[in-house]
C-alpha cells in the first residue's frame, strides 16, 4: 500500500526547504532529509556483530543526507534488547566497517548512535546474569525483549535495577569514550550520543528515575552532569563538529518523566550550546499533533520554542513528519533538518520519492524487530517499481 503527498500549487519537483543544502558540523549536506536511528534487531549472530544483511539495509538508504545508525550498545552492560549490535569488541568494529564502506561507496554519510540502556534491560542480556544498572534502584514498568532458551524472542518483565555507585560512573563515561573511538576505527563519519527515550543518560536527567543524593542527583545541573561528562569525553576523540546529541523532551517512553521538563531541557540546551556540536536532535514532543496535521498543544509548542531559543546551533527534529509538515517546520524556522524513521524504513529512496512527490510504501510493524530480509531489505524503490533490476547489495566478506 502506498500514500502520496500532492505537489503544491506552483511548486516544481525537487524544490522546497527539504532540498536546500545544510552545513552540519564539518559536513555540507546536499539536502535536509536525514535518516533517524531505528532499532531493528538484525545482528543475530554470536557477539552481537553487524551482518551483511545490515550492510545491504544501510547501503540502500545512502541517499539520506545523513544516516544515524540504529542505537548501538557501548558495552555488554549497555545492551537492552535481543540481537542489537555493539561497538565494544574487535569483531563488531570489523562488522561495522563493512557497513560504513558500503554507505561511503554510494556517497553517503553515516554517524553511529552510542547507547547505554541503563535499567531498560534484563539479567538475561547482562554479563554473568547481573542486574541492569541505573541512577537509582527503581523498577521500570513494562517488559524487556530477550532471546529465550529456544533462540526465540520473548517479552519478560523488567527487574529492579542496581543503582550505580558514584565511583562506577567514570567507568560508564569511559564506555562511551571507547565506543566513540571504536566508531572512528570502524569508519563512521561521526557519532550521536543517545540521551533520549528513557535510556541511561535520560534516566539521569529525569527526576522520576534519578533519586540520587550525590553530585549526580538533585538539582538539574547535577542530573545533567553525566551527559556533560560523556560529551566532554567524546569531543577530544571526534571534534565537536562531528558529535550530535539526542534528547526527548516531554517523552514518556520506557516509563520516563520529569517534574519540570522546561527547566531540565532548557538547562541542557544552554549547557550544550558552548560545545559547538554538529547538531542537537530532538524526538518531537508534538509527534501526535504532527501525525494528525494539527498544531502542537501549548506545552509542546512552548518547550520546542524554549529549546530553539536556548540552543544556538543546528536543530534536528524527528517524529511524525510527512513531506508537507516537514517543509512547514523548516520554512518557519522550527527546525534546521528533519529526520525520518519509519518512512525511511519502508522507502529506501525516500529523498527521491519526496523529490518527485511520489507515493510512499507503507511500513509493516510486524517486521520491525528480528527476522531477516522480509520487511528489511525488500521494500522496493521507485526504480524497481518502474521495472528496473535491483543491484545486489550483499557484501560476501561478512555474513
Amino acid at each position: 500500500m502506498t500514500t502520496s503527498t500532492p505537489l503544491p500549487v506552483g511548486a516544481k519537483a525537487g524544490e522546497g526547504p527539504l532540498f536546500e543544502p545544510l552545513n552540519l558540523g564539518r559536513y555540507r549536506l546536499r539536502h535536509r532529509i536525514l535518516m533517524a536511528p531505528l532499532t531493528r534487531s538484525r545482528a543475530r549472530q554470536e557477539g552481537n556483530v553487524p551482518t551483511s544483511l545490515m550492510s545491504c539495509y544501510y547501503a540502500q538508504r545512502a541517499s539520506a543526507a545523513l544516516i544515524i545508525s540504529e542505537a548501538t550498545q557501548v558495552s555488554m552492560q549497555g545492551q537492552g534488547y535481543a540481537w542489537t549490535p555493539g561497538i565494544h569488541s574487535r569483531v563488531q568494529i570489523e562488522g561495522w566497517r563493512v557497513i560504513t564502506e558500503a554507505v561511503h561507496a554510494i556517497g553517503g554519510l553515516i554517524f553511529l548512535q552510542l547507547w547505554h540502556v541503563g535499567r531498560i534491560s534484563h539479567p538475561a542480556l547482562q554479563p554473568d546474569g547481573m542486574l541492569p544498572v541505573a541512577p537509582s534502584a527503581i523498577k521500570p514498568a513494562g517488559e524487556a525483549f530477550i532471546e529465550n532458551e529456544l533462540g526465540e524472542g520473548e517479552m519478560v518483565p523488567f527487574v529492579t535495577p542496581r543503582a550505580l555507585e558514584t565511583v562506577e560512573i567514570p567507568h560508564v563515561v569511559r564506555q562511551y569514550e571507547r565506543g566513540a573511538r571504536n566508531a572512528m576505527e570502524a569508519g563512521f563519519d561521526g557519532v550521536e550520543i543517545h540521551g533520549a527515550n528513557g535510556y541511561l543518560l535520560d534516566q539521569f536527567l529525569s527526576s522520576k528515575t534519578n533519586h540520587r543524593t550525590d553530585k549526580y542527583g538533585g538539582a538539574v545541573a547535577n542530573r545533567a552532569r553525566l551527559l556533560q561528562e560523556v560529551v566532554e569525553a567524546i569531543i577530544p576523540v571526534w571534534g565537536s563538529d562531528r558529535v550530535g546529541v539526542r534528547l526527548s523532551p516531554l517523552g514518556t517512553f520506557n516509563d520516563i518523566a520529569d517534574d519540570d521538563p522546561e527547566a531540565t531541557f532548557g538547562y541542557v540546551s544552554e549547557m550544550l550550546t558552548p560545545y559547538a556540536l554538529a547538531y542537537l536532535h530532538l524526538v518531537n514532543p508534538a509527534i501526535t499533533a504532527i501525525e494528525n496535521h494539527t498544531e502542537p498543544d501549548e506545552r509542546s509548542r512552548r518547550i520546542l520554542e524554549l529549546i530553539r531559543n536556548a540552543y544556538h546551533g543546528t536543530l534536528m527534529i524527528a517524529g511524525g513528519f510527512a513531506q508537507d509538515t516537514a517543509e512547514q517546520w523548516l520554512s518557519t524556522g522550527r527546525a534546521d533538518a528533519i529526520a525520518f524513521g519509519r518512512k525511511f524504513l519502508a522507502n529506501p529512496d525516500l529523498p527521491e520519492r519526496f523529490r518527485e512527490h511520489a507515493p510512499l510504501n507503507r511500513d509493516d510493524p510486524s517486521t520491525y524487530y528480528g527476522g531477516g530480509e522480509l520487511g528489511y531489505i525488500d521494500y522496493l524503490t521507485l526504480a524497481q517499481q518502474r521495472g528496473e533490476q535491483a543491484k545486489p547489495c550483499f557484501d560476501t566478506r561478512w555474513r
